[in-house]
């Protein structure tokens, strides 16, 4: 088995001792810097073999943590805060909103490439991930430990505190 199957399977084991604010705060700051390195890699003349080794290095080391963080978190915050009774459609509509997201990028791939090229591409998607890794700290709320009645009466907390700051 080689190094990089060995390493795979010991983050894979370690995923749900972690929580989902920290796989996705520690992850999302690897996406950008991978990000970055594609910009470079893309923007600077290096050789042919240079621009290989970084360009599947970095995809790698992108793939990687987008599959430990972005790729299930979302869904599975979006099990976690809805109430019960809503739940299932709830969960229903975040699933339509990501296939919606995955289609829009799927689509504007192209157009974007064809007027601002490659490293521009990977511009617009490393200002995602920094305004991604910004929500994520301030809003995201870590419920690692924590029932799923729990969540659900915290975010209904703070729904009703920001509904009586409106009315006040």
């Amino acid at each position: 088995m080689c190094l990089f199957s060995r390493i795979f399977l010991v983050i894979t084991r370690m995923l749900p001792l972690l929580s989902c604010r920290f796989l996705l705060l520690s992850t999302i700051p690897i996406l950008i810097c991978s990000l970055l390195v594609l910009i470079i890699a893309n923007l600077v003349e290096l050789g042919t073999v240079a621009h290989a080794v970084l360009s599947t290095v970095s995809v790698i080391a992108y793939f990687c943590c987008f599959v430990m963080g972005f790729g299930p978190i979302p869904n599975i915050l979006c099990a976690e805060i809805f109430p019960t009774r809503v739940r299932g459609i709830c969960i229903a509509i975040c699933a339509l909103v990501f296939w919606i997201g995955d289609i829009i990028v799927t689509y504007s791939l192209p157009v974007m490439l064809n007027s601002i090229g490659l490293a521009g591409v990977f511009g617009i998607y490393a200002i995602v991930c920094v305004i991604a890794f910004f929500f994520v700290f301030l809003k995201v709320p870590e419920t690692k430990g924590m029932p799923l009645e729990v969540i659900t009466e915290f975010f209904a907390v703070g729904a009703k505190q920001k509904q009586q700051a409106k009315q006040n």
